[in-house]
């Protein structure tokens, strides 16, 4: 499947990077987010990160744009990509709603980090043509992208999305349908226990994400990668893999709960475990 239109639902800051990429491909796409004011706010940090790459060769930001088609609800595409916030009724909701619209042959793919896919086929009637596909953040920068089958989905369709990542200029890995998948089920602890060394006063902050950077060679600390991701999102990722695996080593640090209490959602607040 080419997957000519392709509807995201959710601009914020993974829907609108998904659909930065889907467009620049070549494809029409229409974002779609209830929250007000979320589908404008996307397409300006669309415009932004566009700037940023054409001044190293990339595509022109205009170009892109006009191919992204601001929707005020669900309508019918080849594909929808789901990346609304990270919480299983809200996106069962938008599945039923999708299921509906869309028509028979679409698929529906979900961006979530952690939900069982599984649960999200059960609320559609074309169970076979639901799956995830789970991107990094960055976006438009980081190549990785977690295919998940639900049990009920088709070798077809994961062939279909496992093409289109790959059209995408992405990596595509698969991973089996378990709370977290691959990435989350090794990221969230990581970021967890540096959680729990600030919190028992193992070092400051600024310690420890330099003691992983350069220690393990990452990109970025887990608290400042934490702050990127959301700490209301590593929270609710914590939480899905708690209950679904009922280990308590996946119980969030409770000073993940106090920050997420006080508002303190990391860069998207302006305040998380550091300050932007």
């Amino acid at each position: 499947m080419r997957f000519e239109h392709v509807l995201v639902v959710g601009a914020g800051q993974m829907g609108a990077g998904i659909a930065q990429v889907v467009a620049a491909s070549g494809r029409q796409v229409s974002l779609q987010d209830a929250a007000p004011g979320a589908v404008e706010r996307g397409l300006a940090a669309m415009r932004r990160s566009l700037e940023k790459l054409a001044e190293k060769g990339g595509a022109d930001p205009t170009e892109v744009l006009e191919r992204v088609e601001p929707v005020g609800e669900i309508v019918p595409a080849d594909l929808m990509i789901e990346a609304v916030v990270e919480n299983a009724e809200v996106k069962e909701e938008i599945f039923r709603r999708a299921d509906e619209k869309l028509p028979e042959g679409a698929i529906l793919a979900s961006n979530t980090s952690s939900i069982p896919i599984t649960f999200l086929a059960a609320a559609t009637k074309r169970p076979e043509r639901v799956i995830g596909m789970h991107f990094f953040n960055p976006v438009p920068v980081l190549t990785l992208v977690e295919v998940i089958r639900a049990v009920q989905t088709s070798d077809d369709t994961a062939a279909a999305i496992t093409e289109l990542a790959e059209d995408l200029g992405k990596v595509p890995a698969q991973a089996n349908d378990f709370p977290g998948f691959v990435s989350n089920r090794i990221l969230m602890p990581f970021i967890n226990e540096a959680a729990y060394a600030l919190l028992e006063g193992v070092a400051e902050a600024e310690a420890i994400d330099t003691i992983a950077k350069l220690g393990f060679a990452h990109p970025l600390g887990p608290l400042a990668l934490a702050d990127l991701i959301g700490l209301d999102t590593c929270v609710a990722i914590m939480d899905v893999l708690h209950e679904g695996l009922g280990h308590p080593k996946y119980a969030p640090c409770p000073l993940l709960r106090r920050y997420v209490a006080a508002g303190r959602l990391g860069r998207k607040t302006g305040q998380g475990f550091f300050a932007y």
